[in-house]
């Protein structure tokens, strides 16, 4: 067994990124100690490998970009040539060794096959595989072949590793044609050794499309509009040569026109036919012959508010239409949407199961801020629930929304007007449409009176009358909370743009607490840098008393549980033990006593202050016979100014991801947004909020 994998392919543009990636983000969800590491980039020094950049940066990893290589290709060339072979070996196993002393994993990417060296392509991939001692994942290119070529490719790959005494885990095939997927998967599995790991994932148009933002690195010359929006997708391509009326036939989704820079029309009628809803989103604009628009045409492009990327070039229509045609994509730093669909890819056709029991064989205990997303990505999606947004006329609810749907985690109803939304879509350049979320706007909705009929008779004994109850459903807080209440969705996530009362008031008129709970109350997950902690009452309750502490301490525990946190809870307080007296402290150790007395099974420590219920030895010095002083995971604040200033301060200094609040101890969840969230705070939200509704 090992704690490393070797990745190689043997041409280049395999859709090798598609399993990095796929595979750091399945290793991520078990450590945070991991190692990325390519021993030969093809950049020279000084040009950074952007792909080694990106796995950096998306990982989080804190390995720097030295040490993520060991030579360039041009160094490995001039090596080779001087016959110093076993140097070039002998200092990557030595950069591989401390990497794997130092971390759990190890992933290790081999060359680009972008060079005509031999030893930096196959036969060195082998000798760096078999000198690393690392089993091997094989990553094989589809495209343009026929399925018997593809075999024969595997199976003459395999036994170029097997003859050398390496051993292949896994041959995953990218960029087949999908209707050719049985077939070869059948035929490998014949030809191939019957413990290898078989993979074959059809080819995707979306990856393969390049980006505005390599279009202009392929074609080179000046930007003159639109850099916000060099990530747009190029899916195909026309020459503008033609009048305007023909152009405009021929616009798909994502196309990108090339025309000569005197074609005001053309480019004025591309722009207009970008903001209207007949037409598709267009890509962007390919201005040939070193020509720009006349000051008035610029003058007019300079006023809109959404400008496409505009990229002028000297060279004629021609020449740039084929620089175009052969320009290659690959997965960047801020290309969020391919990194996104990469890891999806790798998690819709890879039986990870399988090959987690082949490659991994290490444990750990520490729960890592990467590790816990990790896991409540997985737990959400086991279980796919309907979730209820009703702030849709806020752009960052709409981004969140795009971010859950291509990770297929949840299925979603956003509240709001129908074509506000559409056109706030396209806007954001999302891939959302009305194919993939419902959207309901209750003044409109066939749900309103059967709505404002249920909230009267609910809430008449209260004094709220049928016209009360009218007015009171067009609000989106209390139409996506009867949603929930009417089992048509299983939890909502607001407060965006409505503060903490409007949001939960709905909740605590009609969906009421669970049997047994009389306090709503809130927690943080606070990801630390080596452990994730609960902190309740951060949000909800400003000055609990003794009973309702109790209640937070023991749905804060249940919560923790829920999630994968074993409870120890800190009734916190400004002494520990007996050491201190006065109301404050008597309240948190009455507190204490309820907890024990209503739950025996659970570890429960006050009151205590912060740094013994944290850190090890202030525990043991403090409280030596305590089962959860030093470590503590459940945090219990005596009241609400010290909880939310205590998580702020904590997030703020420490650089901790926050993720809540959750309410806890209602029938159903809904959950509260700070009004200043950010797009990852919902994402995290709508994730916990799902899990809560499995249970």
């Amino acid at each position: 067994m090992t704690n490393a994998i070797y990745l190689t392919t043997t041409e280049p543009y395999s859709g090798k990124s598609i399993v990095a990636l796929g595979l750091m983000n399945l290793l991520a969800g078990r450590t945070d100690k991991i190692a990325y590491f390519k021993p030969v980039i093809s950049r020279p020094k000084g040009d950074n490998d952007g792909h080694l950049e990106m796995i950096a940066k998306q990982f989080n990893l804190s390995l720097p970009y030295e040490q993520m290589y060991v030579f360039t290709r041009q160094e490995v060339n001039r090596e080779s040539n001087r016959g110093n072979e076993a140097v070039i070996i002998d200092t990557i196993i030595d950069r591989f060794k401390r990497l794997q002393d130092a971390h759990d994993f190890v992933v290790v990417e081999g060359t680009d096959f972008m060079g005509s060296s031999t030893f930096v392509e196959f036969d060195g991939n082998v000798a760096v595989a078999k000198n690393l001692g690392i089993p091997v994942a094989v990553i094989l290119k589809g495209e343009g072949k026929s399925m018997q070529e593809i075999s024969d490719m595997a199976v003459s790959t395999v036994k170029g590793f097997t003859d050398e005494g390496v051993q292949v885990i896994t041959v995953i095939v990218n960029k087949i044609n999908a209707a050719d997927q049985k077939g070869l998967l059948k035929m490998l599995n014949e030809m191939l050794p019957s413990d290898l790991l078989i993979t074959a994932i059809p080819s995707q148009q979306d990856m393969g499309n390049p980006t505005m933002r390599e279009i202009h690195e392929s074609v080179g010359g000046n930007l003159l509009f639109g850099e916000h929006l060099l990530s747009n997708p190029v899916e195909n391509s026309i020459v503008g040569a033609m009048q305007l009326e023909n152009c405009l036939t021929r616009l798909g989704k994502n196309t990108l026109i090339v025309t000569p820079g005197d074609r005001g029309d053309l480019i004025i009628g591309a722009l207009q036919a970008n903001l209207s809803r007949n037409y598709e989103k267009i890509a962007g604009i390919v201005l040939t012959g070193g020509l720009i628009p006349d000051r008035a045409i610029m003058k007019l492009i300079e006023g809109l508010d959404t400008i496409v990327p505009i990229i002028q070039v000297n060279e004629g229509t021609f020449s740039t239409v084929n620089k175009v045609a052969s320009t290659q994509s690959r997965i960047t730093i801020g290309n969020k949407d391919k990194i996104a669909r990469a890891i999806s890819l790798f998690e819709q056709y890879v039986d990870v199961k399988a090959l987690e029991s082949k490659m991994i064989s290490f444990t750990t205990t520490t729960i890592t801020p990467r590790m816990f997303q990790y896991q409540l990505v997985k737990r959400a999606k086991e279980q796919k629930k309907h979730i209820v947004l009703p702030e849709g006329d806020d752009d960052r609810i709409l981004q969140a929304a795009d971010m859950l749907i291509r990770q297929n985690i949840v299925r979603l109803t956003i509240l709001g007007n129908r074509e506000n939304m559409l056109t706030s879509f396209k806007r954001l350049n999302l891939l959302l449409d009305e194919s993939q979320v419902n959207i309901i706007n209750p003044a409109t909705s066939e749900r309103y009176n059967d709505y404002v009929n249920t909230l009267f008779e609910l809430r008449k004994n209260k004094g709220l009358t049928l016209e009360m109850a009218r007015d009171l459903m067009l609000d989106v807080s209390y139409f996506g909370t009867m949603m929930v209440y009417k089992g048509e969705a299983d939890g909502m996530v607001s407060g965006a743009a409505h503060t903490t009362q409007h949001t939960i008031r709905p909740a605590l008129q009609f969906v009421k607490t669970r049997p047994g709970i009389d306090t709503v109350s809130s927690i943080f997950f606070m990801c630390l840098p080596n452990r994730v902690s609960v902190f309740g009452d951060c949000a909800v309750n400003p000055n609990p008393t003794a009973e309702q502490l109790a209640d937070i301490a023991i749905s804060s525990a249940e919560t923790s549980a829920m999630f994968g946190i074993e409870p120890k809870i800190a009734m916190l307080s400004y002494s520990s033990g007996t050491s201190g007296e006065g109301e404050d402290v008597e309240k948190v150790r009455k507190a204490t006593e309820i907890v024990k007395q209503k739950r025996p099974d659970l570890k429960v420590e006050g009151p205590i202050q912060y740094d013994a219920a944290v850190d090890p030895s202030v525990g043991k010095k403090k409280l030596p016979n305590s089962k959860v002083a030093g470590q503590a995971s459940v945090l219990i604040f005596p009241d609400l100014n010290t909880g939310n200033n205590t998580y702020k301060a904590v997030q703020r200094e420490t650089g901790a991801l926050a993720i809540g609040p959750m309410l806890q101890g209602l029938n159903k969840p809904v959950n509260d947004l700070s009004r200043g969230c950010t797009v990852p705070d919902i994402f995290n939200t709508v994730v916990i909020t799902a899990i809560q509704a499995q249970q």
